[in-house]
């Protein structure tokens, strides 16, 4: 069985791939502190602890695993925090992100696939956007995204590395089969706290603006289902593995829902109001973001699967009650 390292395994996305990767035939190696994630949601393979910053515990842990390959998913990702703290975003997503690759050259793993965003292309492209949209981030956060992409570009020129950048849009939902999901401490993500909003452990949801220019006043993104985000790193991995070149990939849906159709979706999947609260807008948000993955979908194989809003938040409702989250507990 082939190994595969996949830093911030213990997170909310990086523990739905690691259950893709194990159900492709591949051996998943958490690396994660456990500053954000979960132990208990370490299932596929085996945990080693250990921060991106610690050059040598991460060359220890490849050097005893020897990966194929490297999922890299362990990152800041608060934007807020990026601008109030631009040193800690950079330090941890660029700085970190060049340990790894270092690591990675000095054991021979010559392939990457990287969790980068949509954060990239900033707030004025036109949509959808597809990956010849202009980069131009707006925050540190898509910036470090941003640098990190570049310096894997030049790595793969100066040193050969395969690899594959995944600008994410919305990820949202929780494993159909309940074994791992959402679960952020705070929790930031409209989907999540719009059901904590109607389970009661919110007072209200923050909806940040009613005036946007779309057809219901609110803010229009495009909500990807986590599961359909798994299968396709274990697609991009396979590809990278068989020698078919790098990638530049939007995973997406293609479609866009409202603020307001998520909180409808919301409360058809737990049969309660969500009180909300109109605050103002925040400054950077656009009014619409959604993904043209058509290329994605051509180069990985197949559509996305979950592509109706109600089944993303009821799979996210449904993990919620399982889970029996403290910060979604009544």
């Amino acid at each position: 069985m082939q190994s595969v390292l996949v830093t911030g395994g213990a997170g909310y996305v990086g523990s739905h791939v690691c259950k893709a990767l194990a159900g492709a035939g591949y051996q998943p190696v958490s690396y994660d502190d456990l500053s954000t994630g979960h132990r208990d949601l370490v299932r596929w393979g085996p945990l080693e602890e250990g921060d991106l910053g610690d050059g040598e515990r991460l060359s220890r842990v490849i050097g005893r695993h020897r990966p194929v390959a490297v999922l890299h998913f362990a990152a800041a990702s608060l934007v807020g925090d990026s601008v109030r703290d631009p040193a800690a975003t950079y330090r941890a997503n660029v700085a970190g992100s060049l340990g790894l690759l270092d690591a990675m050259r000095r054991h021979g793993v010559e392939a990457m696939v990287y969790s980068s965003s949509c954060a990239t292309y900033g707030a004025d492209a036109p949509q959808p956007m597809n990956e010849d949209t202009p980069q131009q981030p707006i925050n540190p956060y898509g910036w470090s995204k941003l640098m990190t992409e570049r310096m894997l570009a030049d790595h793969g020129a100066a040193y050969g590395l395969q690899w594959a950048a995944l600008r994410y849009f919305n990820a949202a939902g929780a494993d159909p089969e309940g074994e791992t999901g959402e679960d952020h401490r705070p929790e930031t993500h409209l989907i999540p706290r719009a059901l904590m909003a109607a389970a009661g452990t919110l007072p209200h949801l923050d909806v940040f603006g009613a005036d946007w220019p779309t057809a219901d006043g609110t803010c229009v993104r495009d909500y990807v289902h986590v599961s359909d985000l798994a299968r396709w790193h274990v697609a991009a991995l396979d590809h990278l593995l068989t020698g078919r070149g790098s990638l530049r990939l939007n995973l997406g849906t293609g479609r866009g829902h409202s603020v307001r159709e998520v909180i409808a979706a919301a409360e058809r999947a737990t049969g309660r109001a969500v009180p909300i609260r109109i605050a103002p807008r925040r400054a950077g948000d656009p009014a619409v973001l959604v993904a043209d993955c058509t290329r994605a979908t051509a180069v990985l194989g197949s559509p996305p699967v979950h592509t109706e809003l109600d089944d993303i938040v009821g799979s996210a409702w449904r993990f919620m009650e399982r889970r029996g989250c403290p910060s979604h507990r009544r």
